[in-house]
């Protein structure tokens, strides 16, 4: 069975929403001095990216509308293929510059193809 398109934003939903509780009210120095949270939020990242690209392979148009698509996935791929060199700088700029913006146009295409829970 295939799945529901819109599961795959909810997942989308559901990581940033994790990234954004697990910083807030940290600093870039607290984010450098946590490996943990380090971890947490780039695993995040990488959900996010996976689910924006599986979206884009089961449902185009949908994914067409997302923001920066192209721009989510190739940060997950840098970040699971190039883990050497992430820079944490880029990282937490993401989390502060482009992850609010990415989640709020999730959450308007949700409401727009009818946001019911995720099964």
């Amino acid at each position: 069975m295939e799945r529901d398109p819109r599961s795959f934003l909810w997942d989308v939903r559901e990581s940033a929403d994790a990234i954004l509780r697990f910083i807030a009210g940290r600093s870039f120095d607290d984010y450098l001095a946590d490996d943990m949270l380090n971890a947490a939020v780039e695993r995040h990242f990488e959900i996010i990216g996976e689910a924006l690209n599986r979206l884009a392979k089961t449902a185009p148009a949908i994914a067409a509308r997302v923001p920066d698509l192209a721009n989510a996935v190739a940060f997950r791929n840098l970040l699971i293929h190039g883990y050497a060199t992430v820079d944490q700088g880029i990282v937490w700029r993401t989390t502060q510059e482009d992850l609010p913006r990415l989640r709020q146009a999730i959450e308007d295409l949700l409401a727009e193809l009818g946001n019911r829970s995720a099964p």
